[in-house]
């Protein structure tokens, strides 16, 4: 194992885990940190039973990991449900990596407009006034919503993985240029839109989009 392999990020594997697998078993890496849209239906841990143990595994989730329930149920409610990076900044291989889970939702917020609710909490508030549902749904849990964007912002990190892309990608948010930014971080890996790329934003952040169920190493070279 090098030094550039000691953390490999997989991009959304849509059911198809056996590029990880196999870069497991061939790199031995301290970490792996899977980007989003697992399209699970049955729990992680069955479809990646052959590497647990060997490597630590990590997790964001994506869009496709709140519908249909049974996709949220299955990866929330795995043995791996304590993996999850998303607002997190954990030390994993010596780098403080942080998570940035889910989508930007129109109903919610989509940068650079202005959000639509201050946070779950204010929107459960209106909610409850008109007689609607108290819980958020899976819908709604799957944003992201500016008062945790922003209290992650506070954070500091080496390293930030996303769902969403930066706008490095033409589909990308300014917002996580914004995040980037203020954390400090030198590299963004993010998912999501399939596709392999590596750019440069401000501050000379390195960016690397990853295609889905490929496996990219520190460098953003796919492995």
């Amino acid at each position: 194992m090098t030094e550039k392999r000691n953390i490999l990020f997989v991009g959304d594997p849509h059911g198809d885990f056996d590029p990880v697998i196999s870069a497991v078993k061939k790199y031995q890496p301290e970490a792996v940190i899977l980007l989003g849209d697992y399209d699970l239906k049955k729990p992680l841990q069955d479809y990646i039973q052959e590497i647990i143990g060997k490597t630590k595994i990590w997790w964001i989730p994506g869009n496709h990991d709140f519908e249909p329930p049974e996709h949220h149920h299955n990866l929330f409610t795995s043995q791996l449900a304590g993996q999850n990076l998303h607002l997190n900044v954990v030390e994993i291989a010596g780098l403080r990596i942080a998570g940035l889970g889910g989508i930007f939702l129109g109903r919610v917020w989509y940068p650079p407009y202005s959000p639509k609710w201050r946070s779950k909490k204010h929107f459960l508030q209106v909610s409850s006034l008109h007689n609607e549902s108290s819980e958020l749904s899976l819908k709604y849990q799957s944003a992201i919503w500016h008062d945790e964007w922003a209290q992650l912002k506070k954070l500091k990190a080496d390293i930030l993985v996303t769902h969403e892309a930066p706008k490095s990608h033409k589909h990308g948010f300014i917002a996580i240029d914004q995040l980037a930014e203020a954390m400090g971080v030198k590299q963004v890996f993010h998912g999501h839109l399939h596709e392999h790329y590596t750019a440069k934003i401000r501050k000379g952040i390195k960016v690397v989009g990853v295609r889905n169920a490929k496996v990219v190493d520190l460098l953003g070279v796919e492995v």
